[in-house]
């Protein structure tokens, strides 16, 4: 099926970090509630910052220190607000696309000594399982000409290039590692090509 979604509805949402406009879209291939944090004028405008961060309940909303995503979020709205306007795109595809449930379960498995590709695997899934033809469809409701993405993941920008979003550059987004992510995040550098620990290309 054909991935479609309609903008259903804008809300200013100031933050700490700024103010954004919230957009809301549906779609019609699941019920989950994709989102825009938008700042500024991004119509028609070219190397627009962009941010496409997929949810993490556990990171973003817990500030679980198992992984990176919740100091991605921050920093991404904290780099749209220095540029003065950007996007960051909600994906709602918990777990690299596996669900909260599959990704709690990972999380078992790699307290009993398995990496996150190979729990995922374990549990019947792919590494990454995660789509982008809402995030490229959000980008063309917006109106955005070509962007500026904030990413360690090469894999994303070709996806993106491959659904006909103009990537001109990548804004590493890279945090510190610490105890508790330093095998995750080095699983992801070693097994999943993320440009973490000093890699630019």
């Amino acid at each position: 099926m054909k991935a479609e979604l309609k903008n259903v509805v804008q809300a200013r949402i100031p933050t700490r970090h700024g103010d954004f406009v919230l957009h809301y879209f549906s779609n019609n291939r699941d019920k989950k509630e994709h989102l825009a944090m938008v700042m500024g004028d991004v119509a028609g405008c070219h190397n627009v910052p962009v941010r496409i961060h997929s949810e993490c309940l556990t990171g973003d909303v817990f500030g679980s220190r198992r992984c990176d995503c919740g100091e991605q979020l921050e920093l991404a709205l904290q780099l749209i607000n220095a540029h003065g306007h950007g996007i960051l795109i909600y994906l709602r595809q918990e777990g690299r696309g596996i669900g909260l449930l599959k990704k709690l379960q990972a999380y078992n498995l790699q307290d009993e000594g398995m990496d996150t590709v190979d729990a995922n695997v374990h549990l019947g899934h792919l590494a990454d399982e995660r789509e982008y033809d809402f995030a490229a469809l959000i980008l063309e409701n917006l109106q955005v000409a070509s962007v500026n993405l904030m990413t360690n993941n090469p894999k994303k920008i070709t996806a993106l290039r491959a659904l006909d979003v103009t990537v001109n550059e990548r804004i590493a987004i890279e945090v510190p590692a610490h105890a508790d992510n330093q095998t995750y995040l080095k699983t992801k550098a070693d097994k999943m090509s993320h440009l973490l620990f000093g890699k630019n290309k």
